[in-house]
């Protein structure tokens, strides 16, 4: 079950306030590219979500719904069309990237468009990574489409739920395959070049660039610094990215994908 526990939020202009927001304990996954509607929110890119935008990994509900919003009453943003949810332009194909937070035993991860299953992924059972990526054909669709994004984890009842928006078309995101080349045609025979001369050979032996001396490991950036992947954060740790300072919620080792913009299980804006 998840625990709520109240942090302090402060909006501009206005005094301190307090909201619930998901415990970074409790944290989940969600798909954080295309964007979800809930990576949306919490991005910004789409205002007056409520809750959601502090917590885009916990859209949990039973397994078998078909509904962004896990039938979460606190969430029914999501599940609001009139909101003209930002569409991302594809091609034929597309790959979703998950951030997990909490990475729970999966069987299997489905995608829906309508009540379509266009593709599934079995994971038997096993434990995913904290970054997962699933490349998902959408052949014989085309314009405006909504694709429901659902992860099953094995040893629950639960699902999570990410409704991501999609422009299908020419012009979209499928890797062209490279054209064919020629092959480049054979070096011609050429004289041999004269061996050098002891003075050369001196020469450049005397020029030769010596070799770096091993760097010196950095120490902790001060609090405030910008966001870095590879780096060890912990719980009251301040960031800045894009812009905006985050608290750190959640001790962890950063990856790429991590961003706090896109994590806010492990960030707290301030």
């Amino acid at each position: 079950m998840r625990r709520s526990v109240v942090y302090p939020l402060v909006a501009l202009g206005a005094a301190a306030s307090t909201l619930w927001l998901g415990s970074p304990a409790s944290a989940h996954g969600y798909v954080s590219s295309p964007p979800s509607r809930q990576a949306l929110c919490a991005q910004g890119k789409v205002a007056d979500c409520g809750a959601i935008q502090y917590e885009p990994q916990s859209v949990e509900g039973p397994k078998g719904l078909k509904t962004c919003n896990a039938n979460k009453p606190e969430f029914a943003v999501l599940n609001d069309n009139s909101r003209n949810w930002p569409a991302t332009q594809v091609g034929s194909s597309v790959t979703f990237n998950w951030v997990l937070t909490a990475r729970h035993s999966t069987s299997t991860w489905d995608y829906f468009i309508g009540n379509t299953r266009i593709a599934q992924f079995n994971d038997g059972g096993k434990q995913p990574n904290a970054t997962v990526s699933h490349q998902v054909s959408l052949a014989g669709y085309s314009g405006r489409q909504t694709v429901l994004a659902v992860w099953n984890i094995a040893d629950t009842a639960n699902a999570f739920y990410n409704c991501v928006d999609l422009q299908v078309g020419s012009g979209g995101g499928s890797t062209p395959k490279p054209s064919a080349t020629t092959s480049a045609p054979k070096p011609t025979a050429t004289t041999a070049a004269p061996k050098p001369t002891a003075t050369a050979t001196a020469t450049a032996t005397a020029t030769k660039t010596p070799t770096k001396a091993p760097t010196t490991t950095k120490p902790p950036a001060p609090s405030g610094a910008a966001w870095a992947a590879g780096t060890t954060y912990h719980v009251g740790d301040v960031v800045t990215y894009d812009g905006r300072r985050y608290q750190c919620r959640q001790s962890h080792t950063s990856i790429y994908t991590w961003e706090p913009i896109y994590t806010l299980a492990l960030w707290l804006p301030v």
